[in-house]
């Protein structure tokens, strides 16, 4: 993992002209083939070789990393000093934690992915207690919000990128598992129903703020660079997952 973005970029004179707004984008873009959409442990997933406890395992690590979302996107509105930015901002913090009566469809990402939890035969308790949490899932979530602490408000925005490339996997499963895996709860499949949309928005706003703030090729490169780690993490939840739960893993350690 690249500790180096913890920290930004020194100011310097670039010669090099920056890349178009296209082909700016299209750069940005080709980074999905390191999305964890490829990853031998979502492969196996997708296609419905995972036995019950490590589809539950999954689940429950990756509940980690949801709870967190809404505290690193705290983080940008924290360094974030445009007033626009923060109003349009502030949605994803309300898309993750809920709205209104938190009933419903108010009820918010967390609480859908709480739902996929039952569906596959976590508890409550289980979920929130966060007891099956990976070391190295743990490790990677915590250096994401990290980052975006530290980092201008921009670079964290410009992470946020990696949702060009997750519709792709939200619909592969909502594709697959019914038949794959009937044994799921159909309503615990909402989540993925509802971040399709939702991550399209989000990527029109950070495409924005990424060729707002990358004026420069040395600015356009780092954007490259932070979308990197970003992946990084995200695999390497995977990674960290797919070691601790093998096929054989004894019945008194499954979930």
């Amino acid at each position: 993992m690249n500790t180096e973005l913890f920290h930004s970029a020194p100011p310097h004179a670039d010669p090099r002209e920056p890349w178009s707004d296209q082909a700016f984008e299209a750069r940005l873009r080709e980074c999905e083939s390191g999305y964890h959409i490829h990853h031998p442990f979502n492969q196996r997933l997708n296609r419905g070789e995972l036995q019950p406890f490590q589809v539950r395992a999954w689940v429950a690590n990756r509940f980690y990393y949801q709870v967190n979302i809404p505290q690193k996107d705290a983080a940008v509105l924290a360094n974030c000093t445009d007033r626009a930015e923060r109003r349009r901002w502030i949605e994803r913090i309300l898309d993750h934690d809920g709205r209104g009566d938190f009933g419903g469809s108010n009820a918010g990402g967390i609480e859908a992915w709480a739902r996929l939890g039952v569906a596959v035969g976590l508890t409550r308790d289980e979920l929130w207690s966060h007891r099956h949490v990976r070391a190295g899932v743990r490790f990677a979530v915590d250096a994401y919000v990290n980052f975006a602490r530290s980092a201008p408000w921009e670079e964290a925005a410009i992470s946020s990128l990696t949702e060009m490339f997750a519709p792709k996997i939200h619909a592969d499963r909502l594709a697959g598992w019914p038949t794959l895996y009937p044994w799921i709860e159909a309503d615990g499949l909402a989540y993925f129903r509802s971040r399709i949309p939702l991550a399209t928005r989000d990527v029109e706003h950070g495409l924005e703020v990424a060729r707002r703030w990358c004026s420069t090729r040395a600015r356009q490169e780092r954007a490259i660079a932070i979308l990197q780690f970003k992946l990084d993490i995200l695999w390497s939840m995977l990674d960290a997952i797919d070691h601790a739960y093998p096929d054989d893993l004894p019945m008194e350690s499954r979930p």
